[in-house]
C-alpha cells in the first residue's frame, strides 16, 4: 500500500509554496483580463457607434455596407427592406445601429470577421483599435 501512495506524496512534496503563489498570480491576472467584447458592449460607446454608422450606413454600389453584413447573418430580404424604409431619412435611426442591436449578443470578433470577408478594412481597424485600447478600460470601470 505504501508504494502506491509514495508517488503521490512525492509530487506533494515537490509542490512548493512558491509555485502555488505563482499559480495564484496567474489566475488573478487571467481574471483581470476582460472577456471578449460583445456587440452590446460597443453599443455603449457613442463615439465608436457614430463612426460605424458613418462607415456602414451609406449605400454605395461598390462598397459593402450594413445590408451585406445583416444578410450574411441571416436577415431576409423583406427584413432588410423594412429596416431600410423605417430608417430612411431619419437622423436618429440608423440601419447600422438597428442591425447591431438585433445581433448584439454576437462578439465583436464575429463582426470583425464580416469586415474581413467584405474587405471593410477601415471598419476592421476601428474595431481592432477599440478592442485593444478602449474595451479593457471600459470593462475595468464597469467591474
Amino acid at each position: 500500500m505504501e508504494m502506491k501512495n509514495a508517488p503521490a506524496q512525492h509530487l506533494l512534496h515537490q509542490t512548493s509554496p512558491k509555485s502555488c503563489s505563482y499559480c495564484t498570480a496567474l489566475v488573478k491576472s487571467a481574471a483581470a483580463r476582460p472577456p471578449p467584447p460583445k456587440i452590446s458592449d460597443l453599443m455603449n460607446d457613442k463615439d465608436l457607434l457614430d463612426l460605424l454608422r458613418l462607415k456602414l450606413d451609406p449605400n454605395h454600389c461598390t462598397i459593402k455596407n450594413w445590408k451585406n453584413f445583416a444578410s450574411r447573418w441571416g436577415m431576409s430580404y423583406d427584413e432588410l427592406t423594412l429596416l431600410e424604409h423605417r430608417t430612411q431619412g431619419s437622423l436618429s435611426h440608423s440601419p447600422t445601429q438597428e442591425f447591431l442591436l438585433r445581433y448584439n449578443q454576437k462578439t465583436v470578433t464575429e463582426l470583425s470577421e464580416l469586415c474581413r470577408l467584405y474587405q471593410r478594412i477601415d471598419v476592421l481597424r476601428l474595431l481592432q483599435r477599440w478592442m485593444e485600447k478602449d474595451w479593457p478600460s471600459r470593462w475595468q470601470q464597469a467591474h
